[in-house]
């Protein structure tokens, strides 16, 4: 990538020069979508233009609370901003940003490429039996890709935005199957020291840690539903402290990080299994079928029966 400075300073490829506004590291589902519950949505693939264009092409400094995101860059340019580091980057080219990493982005005119944004805890499920491939995959990275890495990578990715365009018969099983290649793909053309933006700050932020720790835990408790004291005990601190520091890192309370699990669990237990609300409530920790439904209500906005009768009919429609 030498000289990549000069060429991104071309007037041809001009970035965009807004200032970056003052205050709290916004925490986004999807960039400029604050108010969209990443709940409802666990994998989104688009091209980095489509998004970027309507923002002058510059990705302001953000974060998400819970997604994991890779950027293939097959030609073009960007300035990168990622875990507190700053590098210019050229395609073809992958990065990857984990949830909770601060990043943003200066897109030239030219980018072509694809970002595939999807739930850090289910990749993690994905690669539950590879530790390996996953703790060289869920980090902040750069890397520059050649060939034939370059078109194995662009590839893959090629056929996940396609099933995910898709309506074919069993969608979402195709969906993590080419999730599950691209994954694979992507760890064999990542080279083991790949430039880590983690390397950079080991530790990180002291807040993100302990978040990341809190988010841990609830993964681990939810179905039990765990006092935010005894969370807090856990972690060493005071359910003063684990609060604060949730509102700092994600814009929400903690006891709306536990929420937020528990109404993820129930949305998926609704589309994906023949269990009745009241059994689906039991096996999350609730032992009135009326607070559930009252529960689920507030969080995801409509009625258990309603959120599965929605969810049945793009089905119906794709039989």
């Amino acid at each position: 990538m030498d000289g990549c400075t000069d060429v991104l300073n071309n007037s041809n490829m001009a970035f965009a020069t807004r200032p970056a506004p003052p205050g709290r590291l916004p925490t986004f589902f999807l960039y400029g979508e604050q108010g969209r519950s990443a709940q409802t949505d666990w994998l989104h693939c688009e091209s980095i233009a489509s998004r970027s264009r309507l923002h002058d092409w510059e990705i302001r400094p953000h974060r998400h609370a819970a997604l994991f995101q890779i950027l293939n860059i097959r030609r073009g340019q960007a300035e990168v901003s990622l875990d507190g580091t700053s590098r210019h980057v050229a395609g073809p080219g992958v990065l990857t940003v984990p949830a909770l990493a601060p990043h943003g982005f200066r897109f030239t005119r030219n980018i072509v490429g694809t970002v595939v944004t999807v739930l850090e805890e289910h990749v993690a499920g994905l690669l539950q039996r590879e530790p390996a491939l996953a703790q060289r995959l869920l980090r902040s990275q750069w890397a520059a890709l050649t060939e034939p890495a370059a078109t194995q990578v662009a590839d893959a990715v090629a056929v996940l935005h396609h099933e995910y365009q898709g309506t074919a018969d069993w969608r979402a099983l195709a969906i993590d199957a080419a999730l599950q290649r691209l994954l694979l793909v992507l760890g064999r053309a990542l080279p083991a020291d790949a430039p880590s933006a983690e390397a950079a700050a080991p530790n990180g932020p002291r807040g993100v840690a302990h978040v990341q720790r809190f988010r841990a835990l609830v993964e681990q408790r939810f179905r039990e539903q765990p006092a935010l004291a005894d969370c807090a005990q856990a972690l060493g601190m005071s359910p003063t402290q684990l609060n604060r520091l949730c509102q700092q890192v994600l814009g929400h309370s903690a006891l709306g990080v536990l929420h937020g699990r528990i109404a993820l669990e129930a949305q998926r237990e609704l589309t994906y299994t023949t269990m009745s609300v009241k059994q689906i409530g039991y096996g999350l920790g609730f032992t009135d079928a009326g607070y559930f439904t009252r529960f689920f209500r507030r969080v995801a906005g409509r009625t258990p029966s309603a959120w599965r009768s929605a969810a049945a009919r793009p089905a119906r429609a794709e039989g």
